[in-house]
């Protein structure tokens, strides 16, 4: 079995208080995981320990085979903070203009193709966007680098049904497209289940 995201006796530790402690998973490569559990379990920590913004306190964490954070990672790896971060001033396509400078293997094409398929406008500003819109903005960025791995913190949180619905289908396409890994945390639990093939539970 090829792994995609490896955690041995994980921990992270702020001061006296832990927010992940004593954490071990296997995440193979190909599939749809769900990281779930109440505020404060420590799944945010997990994917910031997992995508290198974090170092452990205890334990390993490795990605695609080598220690998170190794900076062979940074072209194969995608991460969608909490809350969408982007540039609200900023136009849909000046985000994708952006993201073809900053990375080589940003696939112009590809980007352009989703935000038409889901009906986002690459002429207004993301700012002005509807949360399902700016979501599925980060979404795109984020493939269009055409990442091995893709880890994702509460995609969902802000969306409508109609709108988590669209973008859980967006997420099944460009897995079977692609071959991406996902690892997304949540709390909605219920709709996880149609496409999740792993439910890590925190």
């Amino acid at each position: 079995m090829s792994v995609a995201l490896e955690a041995g006796g994980l921990g992270k530790r702020y001061r006296r208080t832990w927010a992940l402690q004593d954490c071990n998973l296997t995440v193979p490569r190909g599939r749809i995981a769900a990281l779930v559990g109440p505020n404060g379990a420590g799944k945010t920590t997990l994917l910031h320990l997992a995508v290198g913004l974090l170092a452990p306190t205890t334990g390993t964490v490795r990605v695609l085979g080598e220690p998170a954070g190794a900076p062979g990672l940074v072209a194969q790896v995608g991460f969608v903070a909490q809350d969408n971060p982007l540039y609200r001033d900023f136009t849909a396509g000046e985000h994708l203009t952006m993201g073809r400078k900053l990375n080589r293997r940003f696939d112009l094409a590809l980007a352009r193709e989703r935000l038409e398929r889901v009906a986002v406008p690459l002429d207004r500003r993301v700012g002005t966007l509807s949360g399902g819109q700016r979501a599925q903005v980060a979404l795109t960025l984020a493939l269009a680098r055409r990442p091995e791995l893709l880890l994702l913190d509460e995609p969902l949180a802000s969306l409508d049904p109609l709108a988590r619905r669209e973008f859980l289908q967006a997420l099944m396409g460009a897995v079977a497209e692609q071959g991406v890994t996902v690892v997304l945390s949540s709390h909605l639990l219920a709709d996880l289940e149609r496409v999740c093939d792993y439910l890590i539970v925190l």
